[in-house]
């Protein structure tokens, strides 16, 4: 429900004067004259962001080598710093947090290390709506333990093709399951699953339990440490800001830090006796440990900036704002757009305990065609097949008045039939 909603611009623009985080909107590139909702897909520049890789290059012109150690953040270390102030958005321990590789990279070095199949527990359960990268690494990671992806991956079926019942998930937790791999929130739907539950319904079968959260990773607040979570992974060029092939972020339980990492690596072995180049491996004890290679320091440096914001906000002040945003999009569909001739229809969860940062609009039979016609407006969606339009309004630099503007387009496309201008045929990238 949206307080005292009304579908008048006037009611947004009040909204937006009682934003306490309209400030951000400043600090943030937003080219001009487009209304960017594709914040769950590649988040905008942070100015902040933009100055701390300006930073770190400066430091490589001035410094060369010597800023592995010498620089103000020596660079031998900001994987780890970066996971520290990561892991307040997580509600982890700094030292369970770690910058690596990219979301699939981690998800195989973690699943090496917690898929260890034994006896009857030889498969791995995930989901048909997981995004499928997830579900490329999982098979592989099954060939590579001598299993059959055919019996041996368990997919979650949907009811709908949009959302997933917990009850069904937590049903297939049986003693043939040795690991799960589960999102957190959709990508398609945007629905938030119930980690804590899901993760305590692991530990009562002896399944290990690992969530991918690089949809909900600087929109939602986590509790991972007191939830138990044994592990999860997530990339940081979403909601996060860190950029286009930003690093990705990865989580470990402490109470897993005995374990060998499956995969082990140059920047994995143990800070202190690294440059010893010891032949024998020696994991860091910390999460840092399943690192693999050396970071990509350049990708990595917005998110200095980046994560500085996130700090000064407040991610409790940002998923209220985005839950705000999210309900307000959802009342101006139902209010304006859902009867003939438009035909939308809001296809994401309307319980805010359930809904991550972005809503899922769909439309039956244009929704491709609509989101290129939005894109002429300068209008910045994007789509999933094959009937949703995704829009992310953003709480550190989207408004209310963006919404609304948002809508009112969707409508104005279907009276003006502008989405017959572009062909049904979609391009590699959509």
């Amino acid at each position: 429900m949206v307080a005292d909603f009304s579908p008048d611009l006037s009611y947004a623009r009040r909204r937006d004067a009682q934003d306490p985080l309209a400030s951000f909107r400043g600090r943030f590139w937003i080219p001009e004259g487009m209304i960017y909702m594709d914040g769950n897909s590649l988040g905008l520049c942070p100015r902040d962001g933009e100055a701390s890789l300006l930073e770190l290059l400066d430091q490589w012109k001035k410094m060369g080598i010597n800023g592995w150690l010498d620089a103000p953040i020596p660079w031998f270390y900001l994987p780890e710093h970066l996971g520290a102030l990561m892991a307040p958005l997580v509600g982890a321990k700094p030292e369970e947090v770690v910058l690596s590789a990219s979301t699939t990279t981690n998800l195989h070095t973690l699943g090496a290390t917690f898929f260890r199949p034994e006896g009857k527990r030889g498969r791995i359960l995930a989901d048909e709506l997981n995004f499928p990268s997830d579900l490329y690494a999982l098979r592989s990671q099954l060939r590579l333990a001598g299993r059959d992806p055919e019996n041996d991956l368990i997919l979650v079926r949907s009811s709908d093709g949009l959302t997933l019942d917990e009850d069904d998930i937590v049903a297939q937790m049986d003693d043939s399951v040795a690991l799960a791999i589960l999102p957190s929130v959709l990508y398609r739907s945007g629905q938030l699953l119930d980690v804590e539950r899901l993760a305590r319904a692991g530990r009562e079968r002896g399944v290990v339990v690992g969530f991918d959260c690089s949809h909900s990773a600087g929109s939602v607040p986590h509790h991972f440490d007191a939830w138990g979570v044994d592990f999860a992974f997530w990339c940081s060029y979403k909601h996060l800001n860190g950029g286009p092939g930003s690093p990705a972020f990865l989580y470990v339980n402490e109470r897993h830090f005995g374990r060998e990492p499956g995969l082990a690596g140059w920047f994995g072995y143990a800070k202190e006796r690294q440059f010893d180049l010891a032949v024998d491996f020696v994991p860091q004890p910390s999460a840092g440990g399943w690192q693999i290679g050396s970071p990509h320091l350049l990708s990595a440096a917005p998110l200095l900036g980046s994560l500085a914001l996130f700090a000064e906000a407040g991610l409790e002040t940002v998923r209220e704002k985005s839950l705000a945003l999210t309900a307000y999009l959802m009342a101006l569909v139902d209010e304006t757009l859902s009867p003939a001739p438009y035909h939308y229809r809001v296809a994401s969860p309307r319980d805010p305990r359930r809904r991550g940062g972005h809503v899922a609009v769909e439309h039956p039979t244009e929704a491709w065609r609509i989101c290129q016609a939005l894109k002429a407006r300068h209008i910045v969606p994007d789509f999933r097949p094959e009937r949703i339009i995704r829009i992310a309004p953003v709480a550190l630099y989207n408004s209310f008045e963006d919404v609304w503007r948002v809508v009112q387009a969707l409508r104005e496309i279907i009276d003006q039939k502008e989405y017959e201008a572009f062909p049904r045929e979609r391009g590699a990238v959509s």
